[in-house]
């Protein structure tokens, strides 16, 4: 399993933690029933805080990706994709709600916006 924390993210590590699991488990790596490491686990192959994978987990379980049972373990729950494609969807509409705020304090036209995500979104990642 491979997790990746950067430093000079904007996310606190919790939250990049969240996200790669909640991607993994989305695209099929990680399967309805698969466990995944402890906390204390997690926690010393990333070489960050218990606490720190522990607000993971718990942002996790509340969103209904893991099920967390007293000795047993954190397992893949059985996912509705739909929850979380309408999570994403939720996200990207604050972002372009800020952007057209911005746009029209800036008198940048409808259009111009419009060509600018465009170009974004053809744009390799």
């Amino acid at each position: 399993m491979d997790i990746i924390i950067s430093n000079n993210a904007n996310k606190p590590i919790y939250e990049q933690i969240t996200s790669q699991f909640k991607a993994m488990i989305m695209n099929g790596e990680l399967q309805a029933g698969d466990s995944i490491p402890s906390m204390r686990a997690l926690a010393k192959s990333l070489h960050v805080s218990v606490i720190t994978v522990q607000k993971a987990y718990e942002d996790l379980q509340r969103d209904g990706f893991i099920e967390t049972t007293v000795g047993r373990g954190s397992f893949v729950a059985a996912q509705n994709r739909e929850l979380f494609q309408e999570e994403q969807q939720r996200q990207a509409e604050e972002h372009l709600q800020a952007a057209v705020e911005i746009a029209r304090v800036s008198n940048i036209s409808l259009a111009k916006l419009t060509e600018l995500l465009a170009l974004f979104y053809e744009e390799e990642p």
